[in-house]
């Protein structure tokens, strides 16, 4: 494997002056000798050290993202926005998955710090939690200070530009559409009680119920992990303690295919027993039996915008971004059976 030696040797340059031609250094070097260089190279086949370059560059080529879990859909879809944007501006995004571990994520802010990220751009919930958010806040202020970047997809009360999915204005619409239907004893599967968009979505939930002279009492509200299987168990013991349900709202549509996958198991017909509304409009929510009545945010559009903030011009005062929710109607709701 050919070395930068050896590519200085064959260009007739010194090793200070190709490693500059190779890595992007901002120093100047004159035409003939850059092409001499890159001629060495192809020549050699020689392959740049990737952390060689980023110390020699004065930009910097790498962004961080730090996801609840990229195999979740809702996060692989605002993923694939956020990579979408960082290739056009001709950055590697570095991928990190806090698996809904607030420790884990103050220490990716770190390690994305050490490794000297143009920006980073966290996705998903915020938490119930005063000390985690203050102990974030420092890190990603002094991160700004050294000249990083920050923007947030979802989170409440953080440094940085964010982009804000209609959570609140989902859940509304969610339980709006389900009391529009006729449906007065409707049953919620929830997120984890410490996300604040399990929050803002239940929120949406009660204004609309308050809006229809209705009510949703806690008995009537199971709280899950955002998956499909705890949202299966969740559901069982709903439809136990809640005998006469004739609506349930999923708040992902995770957890509305396990509600789905319950229903299927206790016979009970969907729509024409139990209506079923999700929340997020993953790609599958249109292929489950039946196809699933749900809230689309534009999971991709979300980390589309977020990367554009954080690459793109900064601004004097931090920015904020509202994506509205949008009701998807399909099979999955229906009138309440008389």
């Amino acid at each position: 494997m050919a070395t930068l030696a050896d590519v200085a040797r064959r260009a007739g340059v010194s090793a200070a002056t190709a490693s500059r031609v190779i890595n992007g250094s901002t120093k100047p070097v004159t035409d003939e000798l850059r092409d001499r260089v890159m001629r060495a190279v192809e020549e050699l086949h020689y392959v740049p050290n990737a952390h060689a370059q980023l110390l020699a560059r004065a930009d910097r080529i790498a962004v961080g993202v730090i996801v609840h879990d990229v195999s979740d859909p809702y996060f692989a879809e605002i993923t694939r926005g956020l990579q979408r944007v960082a290739t056009e501006h001709g950055r590697l995004c570095i991928i990190c998955n806090s698996y809904r571990d607030p420790d884990r994520e103050l220490a990716y802010v770190d390690l994305l710090r050490a490794q000297q990220v143009a920006a980073i751009v966290l996705t998903g919930s915020g938490y119930h939690d005063p000390r985690f958010t203050r102990l974030l806040n420092a890190k990603l202020r002094a991160y700004e200070r050294a000249g990083g970047r920050v923007a947030v997809i979802g989170r409440h009360k953080h440094a940085g530009d964010a982009v804000m999915p209609g959570n609140e204005e989902g859940g509304y619409l969610a339980g709006a559409e389900l009391y529009r239907l006729g449906h007065q004893r409707i049953g919620v599967v929830a997120g984890p009680k410490v996300l604040t968009t399990t929050t803002d979505r239940l929120a949406g939930l009660r204004r609309a119920a308050r809006e229809f002279g209705q009510a949703i009492p806690p008995k009537r509200v199971v709280y899950a992990n955002f998956d499909r299987d705890s949202a299966a168990v969740g559901t069982s013991a709903l439809l136990d303690a809640n005998p006469g349900l004739t609506a349930i709202a999923a708040l992902n549509d995770a957890m509305a295919i396990g509600v789905l996958a319950t229903l299927r198991s206790r016979d009970i017909a969907v729509p024409h027993d139990m209506s079923v509304i999700g929340f997020d409009d993953m790609p599958i929510a249109q292929d489950v039996v039946p196809p699933l009545t749900t809230i689309r945010l534009g999971m991709p559009e979300l980390g589309m915008r977020a990367m554009a903030l954080a690459l793109g011009p900064p601004a004097a005062d931090a920015r904020v971004e509202l994506l509205p929710a949008e009701l998807v109607r399909r099979a999955s709701t229906a009138p309440p059976a008389s």
